[in-house]
């Protein structure tokens, strides 16, 4: 399978805002619209409403937050964790967009967790490198250990993009039940054993054959394509 690199995929996010003309509100909207999408097929309402989106301070927080509302609208009952939330107007108000619909947020995720059906991972994406800061190296402990459905987008939260979950510490053992890949796959799909996705149908033709992107051909509607091991549609 081909992948994109954690340079490559910032770089790609440039050209799309300016040769592809797109502002990162209609891109984190239609990111957000793909993971929803995915979640509604890997857990209709009818296996539970409750679905817990734990949000980072970035672009993957923002995505998690956009899905949310989406989620909401299908007839699921989300709740936000969102502990550093950003002053950044588009943040403001994409969590103003979720107030408005009275969806709660929460900042006992321990508590969340007991009350849920299922979990959407948007804490770090494709940018992430460091040390994980508080009060997230729990919290990623916590969807290590959970038997509860994780769903994760863009990335399983506290893996590097080229070489994959860390050694030790929070998110060694974490191997979600789902991945969502925006745009295209990174690296560290090798090392993802569970359901994969693709989402983020905004590419164009020119932005493909300048990346060498093999991306799966979606079907109607539909805003992802689940792939398997070799990267073939399924």
């Amino acid at each position: 399978m081909k992948t994109l690199s954690a340079k490559n995929a910032a770089a790609l996010d440039k050209d799309l805002m300016s040769i592809g003309a797109f502002s990162i509100d209609q891109l984190m909207e239609l990111a957000g619209l793909s993971v929803s999408q995915a979640v509604y097929r890997v857990h209709p309402p009818s296996r539970g409403r409750r679905i817990l989106v734990a949000c980072g301070p970035g672009n993957n927080g923002g995505d998690g937050l956009v899905a949310a509302r989406h989620l909401w609208h299908y007839g699921y009952k989300p709740t936000i964790y969102y502990p550093k939330q950003s002053k950044n107007d588009l943040y403001q108000r994409l969590s103003t967009q979720l107030k408005n619909l009275d969806i709660p947020f929460t900042e006992d995720f321990p508590a969340a967790l007991k009350e849920t059906d299922h979990i959407v991972d948007a804490i770090f994406g494709f940018s992430f490198t460091g040390s994980i800061r508080e009060p997230f190296p729990s919290i990623i402990q916590a969807l290590q250990e959970t038997s509860i459905p994780v769903l994760s987008v863009d990335a399983p939260s506290s893996w590097s993009i080229e070489d994959g979950p860390p050694s030790s510490g929070p998110g060694s053992g974490f191997n979600p039940q789902v991945l969502v890949s925006l745009t295209a796959p990174k690296p560290l799909v090798r090392f993802f054993k569970g359901r994969h996705f693709v989402g983020g149908r905004f590419v164009s033709p020119d932005i493909q054959k300048k990346y060498d992107l093999e991306l799966p051909e979606y079907e109607g509607i539909e805003q992802v394509v689940e792939v398997g091991s070799n990267g073939q549609k399924l």
